[in-house]
């Protein structure tokens, strides 16, 4: 982890609002009943660990984050010391490219104010069941014809270097994702298996086949295909098995990836067998709240919603992650 954070004006993390005017924000707590995910919605993911279909950007916001995607490829040197993780090419098959980057946010205003989005406050807020701070976020790009794969793995199993697993993934495309040009693929209920042993998280798709039960095979064989229009969101369980195939389409396959965890949430860096990879990430000391810039608090449950918050469906945060760790 970084000793000493990058002081720099470019920074946004200094800013702990919005600064781009790319989202209206509700005045009161009315205004948040419009973002609302339904009762069966937040069933349908305590039960199945992933929901999909939420829309979180119009036409608009997804072509000023293109544009802005397109600058990130090809920062400057003070740029890229902001990102906690900048691979041009993370893919470890040499015909094939995946564009990897954490750290946006800090980086350009669209991507900054990206994460005040209420529609992703909201549905996260729900799914979460408490009140949370933005983790990281992540781009993940495919070019045409030859873009890389993210193999089956769980978010979690790169991430017990906190605690406790209180976290929810939220995929946003920023083209239309399909089958064709390697769209997240899901395997429903799959949450419920526990933490499994990492396979690898650019390469081979079938390697996590080596760690599955019989049973679990059974169940993985029954994949689902997260086909989404650009703009549209899912979210996932910490511990749901998800990965996507190579681009072998003619049209790329951009998304950006919010990753949020509960208030509250400590640093478990002390033992953490991958430290060397937190090189360049903000200090997350042992036993210490998560709490600095570099993870504002994006959503204060009864500051927000007021009279509200008694609701609006939320998910039994106990039983769908203490329950699963």
């Amino acid at each position: 982890m970084k000793k000493n954070e990058p002081e720099t004006i470019f920074d946004l993390a200094n800013f702990n609002s919005p600064i781009a005017g790319m989202f209206d924000q509700p005045a009161n707590a009315a205004e948040w009943e419009q973002y609302m995910l339904t009762e069966a919605q937040v069933r349908f993911f305590h039960e199945n660990g992933y929901i999909s279909g939420i829309k979180i950007l119009n036409e608009h916001h997804v072509d000023r984050l293109n544009e802005e995607l397109l600058k990130l490829q090809s920062v400057t040197a003070e740029e890229k010391q902001l990102f906690y993780h900048y691979e041009s090419n993370e893919s470890e098959d040499r015909d094939k490219v995946l564009f990897h980057a954490i750290g946006a946010w800090r980086v350009t205003p669209g991507f900054h104010d990206l994460v005040w989005s209420p529609a992703y406050r909201m549905a996260t807020y729900q799914l979460l069941g408490t009140s949370f701070r933005l983790f990281h976020d992540q781009l993940f790009c495919k070019p045409s014809k030859h873009g890389g794969v993210v193999a089956w793995h769980q978010d979690f199993s790169y991430w017990t270097f906190t605690k406790p697993m209180h976290h929810l993934t939220c995929w946003i495309g920023l083209d239309d994702a399909t089958a064709e040009n390697g769209c997240l693929y899901y395997v429903p209920g799959s949450h419920k298996w526990g933490l499994l042993p990492i396979t690898g998280l650019a390469g081979d798709m079938e390697a996590v086949r080596h760690v599955l039960t019989e049973e679990q095979m059974a169940v993985f064989d029954g994949k689902v295909a997260n086909e989404l229009p650009k703009g549209y969101a899912s979210f996932h369980h910490p511990l749901m098995m998800h990965g996507s195939y190579a681009n072998y389409s003619d049209r790329p396959r951009r998304a950006v990836v919010l990753n949020a965890m509960a208030d509250q949430t400590l640093g478990n860096t002390a033992n953490y067998e991958r430290i060397a990879a937190l090189h360049s990430f903000p200090k997350m000391e042992q036993d210490q709240v998560l709490d600095s810039k570099f993870f504002p608090l994006l959503f204060e449950g009864d500051r927000e919603l007021e009279s509200l918050v008694s609701k609006v469906p939320k998910v039994n945060s106990r039983d769908l992650y203490e329950a699963n760790v």
